[in-house]
């Protein structure tokens, strides 16, 4: 697995396992799964109500905590110092952990600069060793990002090659701020997975082994490559 240096010298696998619309039912099964083949970057939030699927999971798994990246948000209605410091001790509780390897705010609504102050003290204390920030388009990141003591180590946003958010990419590099990627296949729209552009792209980078797999698995490796190479940077599949 590769990694990316966050702006505090914490390590972070490019490649993540993000646990979005999985049933509370399924998470701990599908993230076991994920686990068998060779993820250790796990992505799940408060609003998903799936965090305890992935803290057995990862507990059964007999791999040393240390070696896996856990990801959660903290939800708007948790906004605010008081309630999101207490929301953050729940999360640990769910997910049977003392601390996450990555802490955001999940959405820039409600009281965000109090949810972010109980975040800088959670990493402060080692409940997180980084604290970033998800879905703040330039206006709400630099609103927070200025003015914070500690600086997000991570944008978590909608990037793909249909939407490379440029922009905020350019503003983010001010303050050492790593951009994450979720929904980096596009969610399957604009022929995503048929486009010619990144067929040509995939070919050039596939490895000729993959040549020797399934047509399922030689296309969905075709197009992973495709899209870290468009986009070039981290991924959260």
């Amino acid at each position: 697995m590769e990694y990316v240096k966050l702006n505090n010298g914490v390590e972070m696998p490019i490649l993540g396992y993000g646990v979005y619309q999985v049933t509370p039912e399924e998470c701990e099964r599908c993230v076991s799964d994920a686990i068998k083949i060779g993820y250790r970057s796990i992505d799940t939030a408060q609003a998903y109500h799936n965090e305890e699927g992935v803290g057995r999971a990862v507990r059964k798994s007999g791999i040393p905590r240390e070696e896996f990246f856990i990801t959660t948000k903290v939800w708007i209605t948790n906004g605010g110092y008081e309630k999101a410091k207490a929301s953050i001790d729940e999360s640990l509780r769910k997910l049977q952990t003392s601390y996450v390897d990555l802490l955001l705010i999940h959405q820039p609504f409600n009281d965000y600069y109090g949810t972010y102050r109980a975040m800088e003290e959670a990493c402060r204390v080692g409940k997180a060793r980084a604290i970033g920030v998800s879905n703040f388009y330039p206006d709400r990141y630099v609103d927070l990002a200025a003015f914070c003591e500690i600086k997000p180590a991570v944008n978590q946003m909608e990037t793909h090659v249909f939407c490379q958010q440029v922009v905020l990419q350019e503003i983010m590099r001010r303050y050492g701020t790593q951009l994450m990627s979720w929904g980096p296949f596009a969610e399957g729209r604009n022929g995503f997975f048929t486009n010619g552009t990144l067929r040509t792209i995939g070919d050039s980078w596939i490895d000729e082994k993959l040549c020797d797999y399934n047509s399922s698995l030689y296309y969905q490796s075709r197009d992973y490559i495709a899209e870290c190479y468009r986009v070039g940077h981290v991924i959260d599949a």
